[in-house]
């Protein structure tokens, strides 16, 4: 009899796991159609996705440091910012996020830029939801992920050049960035 390794037994360093797009949409279009049935807003239904990134968010992020930095984390803004632009977009879409910008306008914003979410890709929204951005999942996995590095930020999708994560960083991550800077000087 050929003995079988359970789930709990395989290494989370192993190789990556691969999802059949299909079978992604149709998942995610369900997750999307849960949302929009027990909400009575597009904003309602932008903080449900949100909150189900966050639960994803919450526990891919121990997973990519482990395997992709051995448990390395980064402790500077900007270090991190390119983490998630590269590592953790690759990780979960399979390619890097299109632009990484900071906003002219408040040092506490950055944008991250994707000109075709994959999450946008499979959903049709109905004409009396057209503001309906389903980007607000990867909002909420990334603001988990930033959260859980120390990075204490409020991160929303919003339609401009395809989508824009607005990623508006607490000014005490901001204060505290400054003094690091400051200390190697």
């Amino acid at each position: 009899m050929a003995k079988t390794t359970g789930i709990l037994d395989k290494s989370l360093s192993r190789g990556k796991g691969e999802i059949n797009l299909s079978t992604f949409a149709v998942l995610f279009s369900e997750m999307v159609l849960y949302a929009q049935n027990r909400s009575e807003t597009v904003t309602d239904i932008h903080d449900k996705i949100a909150s189900y990134g966050k639960q994803v968010g919450l526990r891919m992020f121990d997973i990519i440091v482990l395997r992709e930095k051995g448990y390395k984390r980064e402790t500077k803004l900007l270090g991190m910012l390119m983490f998630i632009k590269s590592t953790v977009w690759k990780n979960l879409f399979g390619k890097e996020a299109d632009k990484l910008e900071r906003s002219n306008d408040d040092h506490c914003t950055y944008l991250l830029i994707e000109k075709d979410p994959l999450v946008n890709t499979y959903i049709s929204v109905p004409r009396d939801k057209g503001v309906l951005n389903c980007a607000a999942f990867a909002a909420g996995i990334v603001e988990a992920i930033l959260e859980s590095a120390s990075f204490k930020c409020k991160v929303t999708a919003h339609w401009h050049n395809g989508t824009a994560y607005v990623i508006q960083f607490d000014e005490s991550v901001i204060a505290r960035e400054n003094a690091l800077l400051d200390s190697n000087r």
